[in-house]
């Protein structure tokens, strides 16, 4: 974890790799401008310039147009929209299918002296906390792996042996291929039923933004999803009441490793349904 000072605010990073071969997760810390960006590879897992995915180049690509610091946060969010698509065209990328492209969710905030402005894509977390310990999201989205994760669930309780004797990895291997064609769904949904930073023009119409005023905000949050505690049962709508709990006890640092911990009990994603042990994290705590 990195800390840095700035008159008046203390702020705090993480960037972590997950279980994964590369780390998605993208982070941002320019000026005023501080962002989350959470990278997803095409289905067809291709690699690139230097083995790199597309999910990695997605996000840092995005990142690289916000540290400009130039345009408002929704203009540079489109622009970074544009400069993904131009990645892919670059690298030989089929846009015309849904499965091929790159895509980034993404948090931006940058901080002015009264107030925050921010823009938000795809799964990743903004939340304001106020002196009184009270604490509000300001993106309240359906997550839509909850169809996915709930089916994970199912498959767990109907076909995981009692007695653990078969290897869990030969289960987990075999409902993940029952899976595939759940996670083309909702993939292929990407700027229709959810919006990313994919390329496409339509996601520009799924950007949320806004401007806040900071007055009785002690603490921002922003991170990407894989800083969530995890679950027993999905829930359409993720409660971050206990997230922020802990952050005030724990701090960041405290709160990254309780997560660790409880994915560490489960590396098999069977009592916490995920779709993998240990997710990408980027995240940036703002103390006012």
């Amino acid at each position: 974890m990195e800390i840095t000072h700035y008159p008046k605010i203390e702020v705090q990073t993480i960037l972590e790799k997950g279980t994964a071969v590369q780390n998605e997760d993208f982070l941002v810390i320019q000026d005023n401008i501080l962002g989350v960006f959470d990278g997803a590879t095409s289905l067809n897992s291709r690699k690139f310039g230097r083995d790199r995915t597309g999910g990695t180049i997605a996000s840092r690509t995005a990142g690289a147009v916000f540290k400009k610091n130039h345009f408002p946060l929704n203009q540079l969010a489109c622009q970074a929209n544009d400069a993904i698509m131009a990645q892919m065209i670059s690298n030989g990328v089929d846009t015309s299918r849904t499965e091929n492209l790159w895509s980034t969710s993404a948090a931006v905030v940058r901080i002015k002296a009264q107030s925050l402005e921010w823009v938000q894509a795809g799964d990743a977390v903004i939340i304001l906390i106020y002196e009184n310990g009270s604490h509000r999201v300001l993106v309240n989205r359906e997550d839509h792996d909850h169809e996915t994760l709930t089916l994970w669930k199912e498959l767990v309780r109907t076909h995981l042996p009692q007695d653990h004797q078969t290897d869990p990895q030969q289960i987990i291997d075999m409902m993940r291929g029952k899976l595939a064609h759940q996670i083309r769904k909702v993939r292929s949904g990407m700027n229709i039923t959810y919006g990313v930073l994919n390329g496409e023009k339509t996601a520009e119409a799924f950007l949320n933004q806004g401007e806040e005023p900071l007055d009785r905000v002690a603490h921002l949050l922003i991170f990407t999803d894989g800083l969530s505690i995890p679950q027993p049962e999905p829930e359409p709508h993720k409660d971050f009441t206990d997230l922020v709990k802990t952050y005030l006890n724990l701090g960041l640092e405290g709160l990254k490793q309780m997560i660790r911990s409880q994915e560490k009990k489960d590396p098999y994603c069977l009592a916490f349904p995920r779709f993998k042990c240990h997710d990408d994290i980027a995240a940036i705590a703002v103390r006012f």
